[in-house]
């Protein structure tokens, strides 16, 4: 075990909270402030490496994986509110010992609701009989470690040295930056006694959050209720979330909402929705403060185990896809697939295509799990419709998210900044974005389009033989996504879209497509025009001999009840009329 991990057991087996609640609303807790293992443990807290790897293995070999995170936010410790300290310390106890936790958990809602709550940790532990002790202590910090101290965000710490000439007419800089987040596959996050979002917000003290206008429609009165019933105020904005809608005057419609309410700089923002309010509502955060923590609640697919985890966000401009963006991870990710009961199947099959994205190129055992469950995933909405509980379908749409999850941030978050393209997760992303508008398709059937045609480049250039070939065709058609589209036959279109991506990925190709077998990667550097156009016409008939020669079920946007993105500018004003905002003070 290491210093943290021992000091935390030595902790909750020695220390006993029940001592320090006088009732619901008081508690004394100037005897635990003067206790020895409360001082060791506050200085482990903030002394500990919380961006190691080191420090993750040691949580999962002891069990506690879900208390890291709230370890993590405790090297800051001092600078909480006393109300937001015992709430992860609380956080910490349960991962370690659920009983003890429970007695932790029950002193922090005592602190919650006592004078002391809103007072910083600091300031109430000068005013206790060891006040020298963490009056020195804090004063050590400023110079040892400043985030521990005074942190602008507890997800982020930055570093960096100078050299520089004697007379410094010329210096030379390295930065860096280490973030953490946290990833949780829950279920009925909505239900009054699933607490994740209530332990995030209730020492906050309010919830400002964007939601999609669709999962309004179904989930908005639940969504209100559950932060009425644990007293949070609640400020709820609503935007139209289509995929027209994803340009740059809904991110500044976001950032007015922000200023107008007084979003903090250390107030994490709740995003509800998919992928477009996902991409856009992020995008808003890093904008704002440069620096929003945000908490990402996802209804769909595609948010699930893509956009909502992902650190890009973005939103379209100029008529191209993803033109603007910024790399800020949310702070917690949230999937939970019994939103997707009320998903459209179109949405259903389109968000499957991120999920066979990642089984190609990283994880061959996904893949088995997709061919395993087959359109069973589609016609119980991921195992949560005309099915029970014992079925089978039900335990592999769990395995099936899970896995997709973790392939997909193994991938993107070892490249954080994509500061390199050898990025996995863009297969099937190579010369999609140059046609997906063009031709009015879901992103999902762009995508598996993208990813047909790159597992043929593969086979053409005998990375992958043809057996794997059609196991990664007939995959795609058996969930009835797109294998081809005429918009293929534009030659310049497609040839286009090459030549951007090239410029995009820093005069490179490096096109990601299967190499060697199902769940391995490699990359294509090199494809001519007049490659492109003979692999192109050997690729349609092929295509031809799958169901629909090859053509997908509801591919368009249009035919899902969305605006045609290939005849509505995305840049364009967006009507007012199509944004809404609602607010509920509790």
């Amino acid at each position: 075990m290491s210093q943290i991990t021992e000091s935390i057991h030595g902790f909750i087996r020695e220390v006993d909270p029940n001592q320090f609640i006088i009732s619901a609303t008081e508690v004394e807790l100037e005897d635990l402030f003067c206790q020895d293992l409360f001082k060791s443990l506050l200085i482990d807290f903030t002394q500990t490496s919380v961006f190691s790897k080191e420090l993750g293995d040691e949580f999962i070999s002891v069990g506690a994986i879900e208390g890291v995170s709230a370890c993590r936010k405790l090297r800051s410790s001092l600078n909480l509110k006393t109300k937001e300290f015992f709430a992860l310390l609380a956080e910490v106890a349960l991962a370690f010992d659920q009983t003890k936790g429970e007695a932790w958990k029950q002193l922090s809602e005592g602190v919650y609701a006592s004078r002391e709550a809103d007072t910083k940790l600091l300031d109430r532990l000068r005013t206790c009989g060891e006040s020298e002790f963490y009056t020195e202590l804090a004063e050590r910090l400023v110079e040892e470690n400043p985030h521990a101290i005074y942190p602008t965000s507890n997800y982020r710490e930055s570093k960096g040295y100078t050299v520089s000439t004697e007379d410094d007419q010329a210096v030379e800089a390295v930065m860096s930056c280490s973030t953490f987040t946290s990833i949780r596959i829950t279920e009925n996050a909505l239900d009054l006694s699933n607490t994740l979002l209530r332990d995030k917000f209730l020492p906050k003290g309010r919830c400002v959050c964007l939601v999609d206008k669709n999962v309004e429609h179904y989930y908005g009165e639940q969504l209100t209720n559950y932060f009425a019933h644990y007293n949070i105020a609640f400020k709820k904005l609503v935007y139209r979330a289509m995929e027209v809608d994803k340009g740059i005057n809904t991110v500044e419609q976001m950032l007015g909402d922000f200023k107008r309410v007084g979003v903090s700089r250390n107030e994490p923002v709740l995003i509800v929705g998919g992928g477009v309010i996902s991409d856009t509502g992020g995008l808003a955060c890093a904008l704002y403060h440069r620096n929003t923590p945000y908490i990402m609640l996802s209804t769909s697919i595609v948010a699930g185990i893509d956009a909502g985890p992902s650190p890009r966000t973005c939103c379209d401009g100029f008529g191209y896809k993803n033109l603007f963006g910024a790399y800020h991870a949310p702070v917690l990710s949230v999937t939970d697939r019994s939103f997707f009961s009320t998903l459209h199947k179109g949405w259903l099959r389109h968000g499957v295509a991120e999920i066979i994205k990642m089984a190609v190129v990283k994880d061959a055992k996904l893949f088995g799990y997709l061919e395993q469950a087959n359109t069973r995933l589609l016609d119980t909405s991921f195992g949560t419709v005309n099915c029970d509980k014992d079925d089978e379908i039900n335990d592999l749409s769990q395995k099936i998210l899970g896995a997709a999850m973790r392939s997909y941030v193994e991938a993107e978050y070892d490249n954080l900044y994509e500061t390199h393209q050898c990025r996995p997760h863009a297969y099937g992303h190579t010369w999609s974005p140059g046609f997906e508008i063009k031709a009015g398709l879901l992103h999902g059937h762009a995508v598996a389009i993208g990813m047909g045609w790159g597992a043929y480049l593969s086979y053409r250039n005998e990375w992958i033989d043809e057996a794997a070939l059609q196991r990664i065709l007939t995959l795609i058609s058996t969930f009835e996504l797109s294998l081809w589209h005429n918009i293929l036959l534009d030659e310049e279109t497609l040839w286009a879209a090459q030549e951007k991506m090239i410029e995009k990925r820093g005069g490179n190709l490096v096109a990601p497509l299967p190499k060697g077998d199902v769940g391995q990667c490699g990359y294509l550097n090199k494809l001519t025009r007049e490659e492109l156009q003979q692999a192109i016409g050997e690729y349609r008939e092929l295509c031809q001999r799958f169901p629909r020669e090859g053509r997908g079920v509801e591919p368009l946007c249009s035919d899902v009840g969305l605006e045609d993105p290939s005849t509505v500018y995305s840049g364009s004003e967006i009507d007012q009329n199509t944004l809404e905002e609602t607010e509920t003070i509790m």
